[in-house]
């Protein structure tokens, strides 16, 4: 499973012209599950997500969690995270999980971050979306369930 986090002053989504997600002082959060990811990768990542200093303080420096400035986050799925382009020009995607299972894995990855009292607000599971965000820092963090 992998993240792309981007600290941002605010992100939306817009889905067919309809803004359908926003959020303030957060992260945007790029998820993509592989074929071979479990609950257990999810729980990983979370845990090094809410608690990753990478807020700033009253002098910019990267010492707070999500978890102690209350930010937001937005989390989309991206499949194309799973993207291979070692052969050819076109990216392969056989790594990545079924629509099924990547669906299964997205939604529990949300509920385990509202369970951990995060405000969440989120893409549409395989909707063609439109993301707006202001990155701030610019802060852009990759996390890798399988290099944790």
């Amino acid at each position: 499973m992998k993240l792309i986090i981007q600290r941002v002053r605010n992100a939306a989504v817009t889905i067919d012209g309809k803004k359908t997600a926003s959020i303030e002082d957060g992260y945007c959060v790029l998820l993509g599950v592989g074929k071979d990811d479990t609950e257990h990768d999810a729980d990983i990542l979370i845990e090094k997500l809410i608690t990753l200093r990478i807020m700033p303080d009253e002098n910019d420096k990267m010492n707070f969690s999500i978890q102690e400035t209350g930010g937001e986050i937005l989390v989309i799925s991206q499949f194309t995270l799973s993207a291979d382009c070692r052969r050819g020009r076109r990216p392969s995607f056989i790594t990545a999980a079924t629509p099924e299972e990547g669906r299964r894995l997205y939604d529990y990855f949300i509920q385990m971050l509202q369970q951990k009292n995060i405000p969440v607000r989120t893409g549409e599971f395989g909707a063609m979306m439109d993301i707006e965000l202001i990155n701030n820092g610019p802060v852009t963090i990759i996390l890798d369930s399988y290099a944790l």
